[in-house]
């Protein structure tokens, strides 16, 4: 069995993968100080609840944006279960040619969701990750990761508008009733919620003209599911898309 780690700023999602097929996920809250046992003990509390046999992970596969909780990882691979973890890198063969001026500057997990979506949905492609930030990455039919666009979260715009104004509450992300808020708090979630929609749009209206009209939209990540509700262009969710892409890059690389 493998398991699959995306470590990003804001949650670690953890899959356990038979085969090709993923038998197990979670999301958890990323610590940035946590400790190779508490790591390990994370990990075998959660497969005991599975329930799933600790002892038949034969590999472990990580892509992390948070370098401080690389060497954590990396000491609970092999103290837990026997086995270096493979960190996705510049340097992975992951079958994705990487047009960006500098490699090292791409986050691993957005490599890893082009490799995903390339393999499942087809090319060109672009995938629109809900995280901390709001990511597009593009993918040509060439399957190049061409780059993207970085944008500010959703959580971080909440956040924004409570700690920089005097009066505004803090609120809950959701698609409000109307367009035209009548309080505070609906006022706030209609701005964010349909800001969010609009930019979203917006953004891929662009792309597609750059890349084509052939070119498939793939969203995943927290909020997804809301956007695509609202969304013109944006019909496809993916929830375990980094977890599937970083299944088929150890499958690639275990080929090799």
């Amino acid at each position: 069995m493998l398991l699959a780690l995306d470590v990003g700023n804001t949650n670690v999602t953890i899959g356990v993968f038979q085969g090709a097929e993923l038998g197990a996920h979670w999301r958890l809250r990323t610590i940035h100080d946590q400790t190779a046992d508490e790591w390990g003990i994370l990990l075998r509390n959660l497969f005991a609840l599975a329930p799933l046999d600790f002892e038949r992970i034969d590999g472990i596969i990580i892509s992390s944006v948070v370098p401080p909780l690389d060497a954590s990882l990396a000491a609970m691979a092999k103290e837990y279960f026997n086995t270096d973890a493979m960190f996705v890198t510049p340097e992975t063969d992951t079958g994705l040619v990487i047009r960006y001026d500098n490699p090292r500057e791409v986050g691993a997990d957005r490599i890893v969701n082009g490799v995903a979506a390339c393999h499942l949905y087809g090319t060109p492609c672009v995938v629109v990750d809900f995280g901390t930030a709001i990511t597009f990455d593009a993918i040509s039919a060439g399957a190049e990761y061409l780059g993207g666009l970085i944008c500010p979260g959703i959580g971080i715009s909440i956040e924004a508008l409570f700690a920089k104004t005097a009066r505004l509450p803090l609120v809950d992300f959701r698609e409000p009733q109307r367009v035209i808020g009548k309080n505070t708090v609906g006022s706030m979630q209609s701005g964010l919620y349909y800001g969010a929609v609009g930019m979203i749009d917006g953004i891929l209206e662009r792309l597609f003209l750059e890349l084509g009209p052939e070119t498939r939209a793939v969203a995943t990540g927290g909020q997804a599911r809301l956007i695509v509700r609202g969304s013109r262009f944006l019909k496809t969710i993916d929830d375990d898309l980094t977890l599937k892409g970083l299944q088929l890059i150890w499958k690639r690389n275990q080929a090799q």
